[in-house]
């Protein structure tokens, strides 16, 4: 039997259409579009995630980024960028998710 998905295993048991959307539409077929290479689309994602202050979804967002080729400068780089766009508070906010998540990912990797 397959891994649970990160969707499966957040809502499987209280929300599956909404599990079966994420997988199959949304990762199983918009980030799979060969118009924008998975870094770009992470990238976008990452942003969104900010400027909407969806902070709870960063911290997978911002792993699968590094996955996706982005390094942790860069990462860092756009959350300040977006901080004169989608304002201080926001990307102070993101900029906490993002430390603990590559703190997490370098003793992980330890």
């Amino acid at each position: 039997m397959p891994e649970p998905t990160p969707a499966q295993k957040a809502v499987g048991d209280f929300a599956p259409k909404l599990v079966e959307l994420t997988d199959d539409v949304l990762f199983g077929d918009i980030w799979k579009r060969p118009e924008l290479p998975p870094r770009d689309r992470s990238l976008i994602t990452v942003a969104s995630l900010l400027t909407s202050s969806s902070f709870e979804q960063l911290s997978n967002h911002l792993r699968l980024a590094r996955q996706n080729g982005l390094t942790e400068t860069e990462l860092k780089e756009a959350i300040i960028h977006l901080a004169f766009y989608a304002g201080w508070p926001k990307a102070m906010s993101a900029i906490q998710v993002a430390k603990t998540v590559f703190a997490e990912d370098r003793s992980s990797n330890r």
